[in-house]
């Protein structure tokens, strides 16, 4: 088959029908099912559980493999880039990586404490395919769109993820809230009912990979292998990435838009990703539900308002953003950010969890679209649009590990999570004032092209 021509509408639906495929596994996995099944396991003394040598308290345990996780695609996505650009084949990779986090979802319908450390692999695995497929998925977006398409593509790729995810949650929903009208076997006493909704629960985890490897076909088809070389791979390639890391560190010094937004973007990006992976962890522990199911249909029901207004949000920032421009639209952002930290130290009931829901999910798309795109269109004229997006993502990455174990540190020691979520105030306003220190003349002249 041919290659679309950059800047096609079928090449660019094909990029972010991606999101439609993948996003599954940040709405079950790391934000509503998985956080549920993994508080009714039978933790010591209700939240702490023998590994590593030690009692750690469950979800400073999930932060710390979540910040390992990281750490490991941090380290790796230079490398594996650096090849994929001599190659000219970024594609494999970002299969790869697909494949492994599919498989890794599925491997969660066997998670016991009974064997932890196989458990925690399969959530590693899941971690690792999700966000080592978007270094590559991201690094797509200057090749198939053209500067002034980049915001709207963008949007759309998370509108879609967005979309797709809440319909498969709601397939999940029903799942786990009526497993009788799939086959499960509900019993005759609450017991043996509460035990079908966690059988259901695992079930959950084989859709996502299913779902996740399906859709994903339709994006691989169209989308082009790379930049073209001819190249076989060579001994020297391995670190071919971490030159063109450095490559790229150097390049900074001569774009200081770019060097003072990546910045800004490493300091708040670790709160934003740092909030978004705990958030149902903290809905889970901190919140008064009152019964059980009220507190499982609770924390589905905030994640899907989160789901549902984050494709408003997307979408109105990325028109505030072609009328105020991007950075002072990001600003905008992170102050409302800021005070969501500040207030979600003080909530307890579930409506002012839904109400904080509401919030998170306006900002966290328009965030996370903004600066994909607004990092895209700073980019100089370049083939190597991969180490580019590479370095973009391993700032990321450290970002998150960083503030995962800030996160886990702070809520081992305390007992609270909320202590946590309060201290992440701080990274927010840092990257508000990082971004008053991008050059505005150069940004407007930049952006409006």
């Amino acid at each position: 088959m041919a290659e679309l021509e950059k800047g096609s509408k079928k090449l660019l639906n094909a990029w972010a029908f991606y999101d439609w495929a993948n996003s599954v596994y940040t709405l079950t996995i790391a934000s509503t099912v998985f956080p549920i099944f993994y508080g009714t396991l039978n933790f010591i003394d209700g939240n702490k559980v023998n590994a590593f040598g030690f009692e750690i308290k469950n979800t400073a345990l999930i932060s710390f493999v979540t910040a390992f996780a990281f750490l490991v695609v941090a380290i790796s996505s230079p490398i594996l880039s650096g090849i994929a650009d001599y190659l000219g084949n970024k594609k494999m990779f970002m299969k790869f990586f697909c494949y492994l986090g599919s498989l890794g979802c599925i491997g969660l319908y066997w998670f016991s404490l009974d064997t932890i450390y196989l458990s925690l692999l399969f959530y590693f695995f899941g971690l690792l395919g999700f966000w080592g497929s978007l270094v590559f998925y991201n690094s797509y977006l200057p090749d198939i769109a053209y500067v002034e398409q980049q915001d709207k593509i963008s949007a759309k790729g998370f509108s879609f993820g967005y979309i797709g995810s809440v319909l498969l949650l709601l397939i999940n929903l029903a799942m786990v809230m009526k497993p009788e009208w799939f086959g499960f076997d509900i019993g005759t006493t609450q017991e043996d009912k509460d035990a079908a909704s966690i059988l259901a629960m695992r079930s959950t985890f084989i859709t996502v990979g299913l779902w996740w490897i399906i859709f994903s076909q339709y994006s691989f088809y169209y989308l082009p292998k790379g930049v073209k070389t001819g190249n076989k791979v060579k001994r020297h390639v391995i670190f071919n990435g971490i030159k063109s890391l450095k490559e790229v560190w150097k390049n900074l010094a001569h774009n200081i838009q770019l060097k003072r937004f990546l910045s800004a973007f490493f300091v708040y990006s670790m709160a934003v990703q740092t909030i978004m992976l705990v958030a149902t962890y903290f809905g889970e522990q901190e919140i008064a539900w009152g019964e059980e199911g009220d507190k499982t249909m609770g924390l589905i029901v905030s994640i899907l308002i989160i789901q549902i207004v984050a494709v408003i949000g997307a979408v109105l920032t990325s028109r505030s953003s072609a009328k105020f421009g991007n950075i002072k639209t990001l600003i905008v952002i992170n102050m409302m950010w800021m005070l969501l930290c500040f207030y979600g130290y003080f909530i307890e009931t579930p409506l002012q969890f839904y109400i904080t829901a509401g919030c998170v999910g306006f900002v966290m798309g328009g965030i996370q679209s903004l600066s994909r795109s607004t990092y895209s269109k700073f980019l100089p004229e370049t083939v190597d649009t991969t180490s580019y997006f590479s370095f973009y993502d391993v700032a990321e990455k450290i970002g998150i590990v960083i503030g995962m174990l800030i996160f886990g540190v702070i809520d081992q020691i305390t007992g609270s999570m909320r202590n946590s979520i309060l201290f992440l105030f701080v990274f927010f306003l840092i990257g508000i004032i990082l971004l008053f220190k991008v050059p505005k003349d150069i940004v407007d002249e930049n952006l409006q092209q």
